[in-house]
């Protein structure tokens, strides 16, 4: 056999793994053998013809957990499309992304990440008004388990089922500090994200940092600014790094309480039709900049690059990441979710961000992954943060 028959192959047994379990309805037709011992189930789609083969002749499909099979089965199918940006999510996770959405969830306050010994996770942020920072948990301890069940080979996800609970009930969590195991037996809360929040540096500087373009982005961003405005700011930093993105209406909004009459926000769907939103005459005149990383995506990499578009802020930090199709997420029967890439968007100037490889600051300023990991966590104050410290010298300065 060729290397490119055997290739061939795999792919085919790749590709009928993917298409088992798409099929959600189960079709009982009559079974047909062919003359080559070929199983046929006539009249149905090769997706629930195979389905129903599984469930007519797998030995041990009384040990099948089908869920499992049709997520992994989905999972696959999305990412054999090639499309970086569109998702696939169980429906626990469909439900954990509508709460994301809303800046708003029931937890303990904690972001984490994995470790590469998959012996627990990294705690890289703890959210104010949790009770994980009211306990006196710390960015950087290492969450080893919970309710008596160690993380070891654990996903996030599973991780997630056994941490987040009902509000009002209690968790007891187990981390490691400085080789130290501490308990803690937290309540877990409604939490409320703060997405835009305001601080006044010295030389009437204001500084606004936008954790998302979720719910309720815009009102609160344009609540800092003016903030911001009543305490003395004649400047303004916009803080998007480390920004997922969000929605393009709490984007536009934004831009439009910002910018002055023109295109905001070009964007053309599946079926071709191209959109467009503008803005009014009336906008915010004062020197700005935007911060921005390799972790600046979406609607934060495009604020960046519709304020430079107007000259109306220069752009500060690392290059972004380069994201120009955007998705919706569409429900399934079964509760899971599938985020598809349904069109592509443009800059005011009409630039593909994807086609030019993310937005360049035209002030690049590199860091350590370790000072990054620390700004993430919120851990930096400013005038320790190298890149603020450049945005405050080009407002200082009157520099471009």
């Amino acid at each position: 056999m060729t290397k490119k028959e055997k290739l061939i192959r795999e792919l085919s047994v790749a590709l009928s793994y993917i298409l088992v379990a798409v099929a959600a309805v189960v079709v009982t037709l009559a079974v047909t053998a062919g003359s080559k011992g070929t199983i046929v189930f006539p009249g149905t789609s090769k997706l629930s013809e195979l389905q129903k083969l599984l469930e007519t002749y797998y030995i041990d499909i009384d040990k099948v957990e089908m869920t499992k099979v049709e997520d992994a089965a989905a999972n696959a199918m999305i990412e054999a499309l090639g499309d970086r940006w569109s998702y696939y999510v169980t429906a626990d996770e469909y439900a954990q992304l509508q709460e994301q959405n809303a800046n708003s969830y029931v937890g303990i306050g904690i972001t984490i990440t994995s470790r590469e010994d998959k012996n627990g996770f990294t705690i890289t942020k703890v959210e104010p008004g949790g009770s994980a920072k009211d306990a006196g948990i710390l960015p950087g301890d290492i969450l080893i388990g919970a309710e008596g069940q160690r993380f070891v080979d654990v996903d996030t996800s599973a991780c997630g089922e056994i941490i987040r609970g009902k509000a009002g009930t209690k968790v007891t969590v187990t981390v490691i500090r400085d080789g130290e195991e501490l308990s803690f037996t937290l309540t877990r809360k409604v939490i409320k994200t703060e997405v835009a929040v305001g601080k006044m540096l010295p030389g009437n500087i204001g500084l606004v940092s936008i954790k998302n373009f979720n719910d309720r982005c815009a009102s609160e961003a344009i609540a800092a600014i003016e903030s911001l405005k009543e305490q003395g700011a004649t400047s303004l930093i916009f803080d998007v790094r480390n920004n997922p993105g969000g929605y393009k209406h709490e984007l536009v909004k934004l831009l439009d309480y910002l910018l002055p009459e023109g295109k905001l926000f070009i964007s053309k769907d599946y079926t071709g039709k191209e959109s467009t939103d503008r803005s009014n005459a009336k906008c915010l005149e004062m020197p700005m900049t935007v911060l921005v990383n390799e972790n600046s995506y979406s609607a934060a990499e495009f604020f960046a690059a519709a304020l430079e578009e107007y000259d109306w802020a220069t752009v500060v930090g690392a290059p972004t990441c380069g994201k120009g199709n955007f998705q919706v997420t569409f429900q399934l029967s079964d509760g899971s979710g599938v985020g598809l890439s349904i069109g592509k968007y443009y800059t005011p100037n009409g630039v593909s961000l994807a086609d030019v490889g993310g937005l360049v600051p035209k002030h690049l300023v590199e860091i350590s992954e370790e000072l990054a990991a620390k700004i993430y966590a919120e851990l930096v104050p400013p005038e320790e943060d190298p890149q603020i410290q450049e945005a405050v010298k080009i407002l200082t300065e009157g520099t471009e």
